[in-house]
Order: C-alpha cells, then sequence, then structure tokens
C-alpha cells in the first residue's frame, strides 16, 4: 500500500552551539508526519468519515432534516428527568428509611447511602466505556435504563411486603434514638443492598451517555451548532432540576401520605414512562458508530511509548510522526487531530522507524491521532477534578442542613414544610437562574467579556466555583448564630426541639446559592467536556464529570470520618456530635470554605493553562480560558 510523505527529515537541524535545541524540537514535531494508507482497519472497527450520524442500523443517514434536533432531544430530556428524580429521591429518603423501617443507626445509613451516591456517579467511566467501545450510546442507554427500572422495582417490593423489613411493633422515636429496635435480618439488608446497587449501576451506565447522545442530534456543520449545544445544555440541566425538584417534594408528600412503598413505587412508575418515550423516540435519534475500544488505544500508546523511549528523534533512524493517509483517521467515528506539543515523550508512540516496517501492528506504532486522543484525555483531568470540591459541598449539605432544619421552624404560616423537602430550594433557584439565564445573564455578560455566549465555559466553571465559596461561608456564618441562639435560649441538649422564634428559611440562602453555583459549574462543565473531548470518546468525557461528582462523595465520608477523629473531644464529642447544638458545625463549614479557596485557586491555574484543542486541519485554537 502507498506512502505519502508529508515531511521527514532524517535529522532536525543543530543550534550554533553545536546541540540539538529542546525548542526545535517541539516546534518541529508537528509537521513530521507520514501519511500511510496502510492501516485503515487496524484498530479492529474500520472507520468513517469523521463524525458522520447514522441510523440504528448504523447506516449513514441521507435526510438530516428528518432526524435528530429538538424534537429528538425533548424524549432524551424525558429519560434524564426520570433518572434524577429517582436519583435524589433515593437519595432524600433512602437514609430515613434505613433509620426508621430498617433500624439502622443515623451515621450508618448516612454513609451506606453516601457510599451509594458514590458508586453510582464513579463507575460511570463504565458506561462511558461501554459506551464509546462497544454498544454505542443509545444501546448503552437502553440496557442501562431497564436496569434501573428492575432496581427501582426491586426497591418497592422491599418497601412494600413486611417480610423484607424488620419487625417495627414497639418501635418510636425514643426506641430508635436508644437503637433498642428490632434489628434487620442480615438477608433483608443483603436484598436491599443488591437492588439499590442494581439501581446505582443502571444510573451510572445512564448519566455519561443521555448529554452526549443528547448533544449528538444536532449538526455540527450548521451555522447554529455553538447555539444549539449552550442551548441543550442549559435544557438538560433543566430537566435534571424537574427531576429534582419533583423528588423533593410530590415523593415527600407521596411518602408522608400513602407510605414507602409507594414513594418508591412512584419512582418506578415515572423510569417506566420515561423508558416508554425513549423508545418511541428511537426512528428520529441520529447515533455515532462506537470506536472500538478507548482504553485499548490508551494502553496501546503508553505500551509504545514506553517500549521507544530511548528513541531519539534526531536517530538517523527516524522516517516521521506516522498517522493513514486522507482526510479520515484509523478510529472509527473520529475526524483527524492535529498533532500538538505538549506530553511530547507520548509522541515517541507515533514514532516511526525504518525497523518498523510497512505494517505495523498498533502495539508497535501507533497514529498520531490515536496519541493525541491521550493527550486530550491527560489534559481535561485538572478541571473536572477541580469540580470535586463542590460535590463534597454539596454532599455535606444534604445531611448537614437537613440536621439545621430539625431544629428551625419550618412553619409557612398554617403550612408546615417537612424537613426532607429543604433540598427543594436549590432546585427552585437552579430553575429560576437557567429560565432567566438568556434574558438577564447573557446580554450583561456578553457586554464584559465580549463573549457572544456571555461567557466561555471555564469561566462559567470558574463562576460557580467561586459562588459555592460565599454559599458555605454563609452557611459558617448562620450555623454560628443558630448554635448561640439555641444555648442561650435552653436548647443546648434538646436538639430533637424546633426552635419557634428561628426560622428554617434562613437556610434559603446558602440553598439559594449552592443552587446558582452548581448550574454554573456542572452545565459549564459538561458542555466543556463535550466539546473538548476526542471524537470516539465523548461518553467517556462526560464521565469524567460524573466520576468527579462520586470522588465528592467519597471525599465527604473520609472527611467527616477524619474530622470525628481529630476533633474528638475527652467527653466523646466532636464537630459532628450527633446533639448538633453541642457539636461544631459552623466549624466544619468554614473548613469547607478554607478548602473551596484553595481549590478555587488551583482551578484559576489550570484554566489559564488550558490549551483548547484543535480539530481537523485547523489551526491550532491554543488560547486563554481565563
Amino acid at each position: 500500500m502507498g506512502v505519502s510523505e508529508i515531511k521527514s527529515p532524517v535529522s532536525v537541524p543543530e543550534t550554533p552551539g553545536g546541540c540539538s535545541s529542546s525548542s526545535v524540537h517541539r516546534k518541529q514535531l508537528s509537521v513530521f508526519f507520514i501519511e500511510s494508507d496502510n492501516r485503515r482497519l487496524a484498530l479492529g472497527r474500520g472507520y468513517t468519515g469523521g463524525t458522520t450520524p447514522v441510523n440504528i442500523h448504523g447506516k449513514p443517514i441521507t435526510n438530516l432534516s428528518k432526524t435528530g434536533g429538538w424534537i429528538a432531544a425533548f424524549f432524551i430530556f424525558g429519560n434524564e428527568m426520570a433518572e434524577r428524580m429517582a436519583y435524589f429521591g433515593l437519595s432524600v429518603n433512602m437514609v430515613a428509611f434505613m433509620f426508621y423501617v430498617m433500624h439502622m443507626p443515623f451515621e450508618t445509613s448516612s454513609n451506606a447511602v453516601n457510599n451509594f451516591l458514590g458508586i453510582s456517579q464513579a463507575s460511570s467511566v463504565l458506561g462511558g466505556f461501554l459506551a464509546d467501545a462497544y454498544l454505542g450510546r443509545y444501546w448503552t442507554i437502553a440496557i442501562f435504563t431497564t436496569m434501573y427500572l428492575v432496581g427501582l422495582i426491586g426497591i418497592t417490593v422491599g418497601a412494600s411486603l413486611k417480610m423484607f423489613v424488620p419487625d417495627q411493633t414497639n418501635c418510636g422515636q425514643f426506641s430508635l434514638l436508644l437503637g433498642s429496635c428490632q434489628q434487620a435480618k442480615s438477608w433483608q439488608m443483603l436484598y436491599l443492598y443488591t437492588v439499590l446497587y442494581i439501581t446505582g449501576f443502571g444510573a451510572a451506565g445512564i448519566r455519561p451517555c443521555v448529554s452526549s447522545f443528547g448533544a449528538d442530534q444536532f449538526d455540527e456543520k450548521s451555522k447554529n451548532y455553538k447555539t444549539h449545544l449552550d442551548r441543550f445544555f442549559n435544557f438538560f440541566y433543566l430537566s435534571v432540576t424537574l427531576g429534582a425538584i419533583i423528588a423533593f417534594t410530590l415523593v415527600v408528600y407521596v411518602q408522608m401520605e400513602l407510605g414507602w412503598g409507594m414513594a418508591f413505587g412512584t419512582l418506578a412508575i415515572a423510569m417506566g414512562i420515561s423508558n416508554a418515550l425513549f423508545f418511541a423516540g428511537t426512528p428520529l435519534y441520529r447515533h455515532r458508530l462506537p470506536g472500538g475500544s478507548p482504553l485499548t488505544r490508551v494502553a496501546q500508546v503508553l505500551v509504545v511509548a514506553f517500549r521507544k523511549r530511548n528513541a531519539a528523534f534526531t536517530s538517523g533512524e527516524f522516517i516521521g510522526l506516522y498517522e493513514v493517509a486522507g482526510v479520515k483517521s484509523a478510529i472509527n467515528g473520529s475526524r483527524k487531530i492535529p498533532h500538538s506539543n505538549d506530553f511530547i515523550w507520548l509522541d515517541k508512540a507515533a514514532l516511526q522507524l525504518k525497523e518498523d516496517g510497512l505494517e505495523p501492528s498498533p502495539w508497535k506504532l501507533c497514529t498520531v491521532t490515536q496519541v493525541e486522543e491521550v493527550k486530550i484525555l491527560i489534559r481535561l483531568i485538572p478541571i473536572p477534578a477541580c469540580t470535586i470540591m463542590l460535590s463534597l459541598v454539596l454532599t455535606e449539605y444534604l445531611t448537614l442542613s437537613v440536621q439545621q432544619a430539625y431544629t428551625l421552624n419550618t412553619h409557612i404560616k398554617h403550612l408546615k414544610l417537612p424537613v426532607t423537602c429543604m433540598p427543594v430550594f436549590p432546585g427552585l433557584s437552579i430553575f429560576l437562574i437557567l429560565s432567566l439565564y438568556y434574558s438577564v445573564f447573557v446580554p450583561i455578560t456578553r457586554r464584559i467579556t465580549g463573549n457572544p455566549h456571555g461567557a466561555s465555559q471555564l469561566q462559567r466553571v470558574g463562576i460557580g466555583l467561586a459562588v459555592s465559596i460565599i454559599s458555605v461561608a454563609w452557611a459558617g456564618l448562620f450555623e454560628n448564630y443558630r448554635r448561640h441562639y439555641a444555648i442561650q435560649h435552653g436548647f443546648e441538649f434538646n436538639f430533637l426541639s424546633q426552635m419557634p422564634e428561628l426560622t428554617a428559611y434562613w437556610l434559603l440562602i446558602q440553598y439559594c446559592l449552592i443552587g446558582i453555583a452548581e448550574v454554573f459549574c456542572i452545565v459549564g462543565l459538561l458542555e466543556f467536556l463535550y466539546e473538548e473531548a476526542p471524537d470516539a470518546m465523548k461518553s467517556i468525557g462526560s464521565a469524567y464529570a460524573a466520576l468527579a461528582g462520586g470522588l465528592g462523595c467519597f471525599a465527604a465520608t473520609i472527611l467527616n470520618n477524619i474530622v470525628k477523629v481529630a476533633t474528638r473531644g475527652s467527653d466523646g464529642n466532636s464537630w459532628l456530635s450527633q446533639n448538633i447544638n453541642t457539636g461544631r458545625f459552623d466549624c466544619l463549614y468554614w473548613l469547607l470554605t478554607l478548602l473551596s479557596f484553595l481549590n478555587f485557586l488551583v482551578f484559576l491555574w489550570s484554566a489559564h493553562r488550558y490549551k483548547y484543542r484543535a480539530i481537523e486541519n485547523d489551526e491550532d485554537k491554543s488560547r486563554s480560558s481565563l
């Protein structure tokens, strides 16, 4: 097969001092290419013309006007809304279910649910891998959303039948606090954990694919593509917010009025309806062919780069950096990615030497595009990593703020709002911000930044992280005031009673601020990861956000355990004492404020250094992000 040499110098010109300059190496490597057509199928799945959309049968769509667009996206929004409704419904109700029904200690119940949330998010990498490597996003969603439904049905059955829960006789609130209620049998807990984690893994498969699959419905060659994509991710998160609002209101109401079985059954019914709607939209969807195992391609780059670590770019054996001929890459569903000059040690994987021969194995020689995929994945890591702190704060709010609300007056005139409904307020603030985003925020920020979208993706992430610092700082101020008020008014040891003169609606400030932080940070992050991830790794890119969320849940558990050990006094109390009035939740909030501020500084540094990826034959679009 033919080889077309673009530029293949035998060696790099030397500097006047007689030594090869590393800066010259970096500047010249980007043009040391040879292109060959001898590996069209080398990665196992062939290739297509860039990111050409196909139908469900894998055939190119000839008339794009009959598929995709906003109509197809709305079917996908419905699936995400139901998934988020179930996720938040479980997160807010499962701790109480384990405590009041399964008779587990409150701390154990809280940690168990935090671990469930963490695993369901962190394992999203698995769903992203399957979608990008083998199944495609549609079939990954179809399989895992069915698994999600099966898990919810199992939880509903467990909450509805007495055989799956311990005896509730003579088990009042006082007995629960003393721990004298009958404990759940080991097989009952095994059943609960089994169906709970089936649900968790179902969520893990859906989460990294839904946003990417929805974004796939828009034509990237359209002049309005950027605008559609920007609006899509805002509407996508609006559907997430609606699911959360329903979970924190309707599901809580059903639980109080009709019991646990009906509450979890509501989640199962909603997921069943959304599944039916998702499958009903099948003829409208645009698909992207999976590009083969991304982990295999990453492993190939790392192995080959290590094997050739001692090879020199100045060697007489150096032919060029290897790439297949033509405009198409060797990776299914991916355009070519131009060479970049960072992580130059990885370029050794594409270093073609004379000893490689004409038809080398991908375990001996990788294409430039394959190497650039790995570089992009590495470059992306610091940005989602900086959002772990926001996820940690959100996780702490789910437990700490609810404990605060139990000591406060939650009445609105004659209406008493259940404490478990308090997390609805961040959702309402998100809904309000998203509703006003294009009419208020974008016009104002457009005048400041000159960006047609108001703010860049990384600027929005930065705004979210900054607002989260203000939120957690206010939480520390109010908790300090609440604690002193409780002590001064005789409630120090009566932490289960509400203080009638101190309203819970002071908590709305921290709730609304964290809602604003979440909408800016997470929406900006999802859009950033989708646009910057390699074509054949979009789901893996989206999984970065979910992985950061999961690590935040685990980090919250670890931080709580460290704080309890480090601050435990001679009386056995710590900052996180079960009696919130003798504990020091305010000190924990101040610690979170400090950690959030340090994290924000790291983000500013990472965002300033980040270089946006170049596409196809475009010039390098490297630019400072902030």
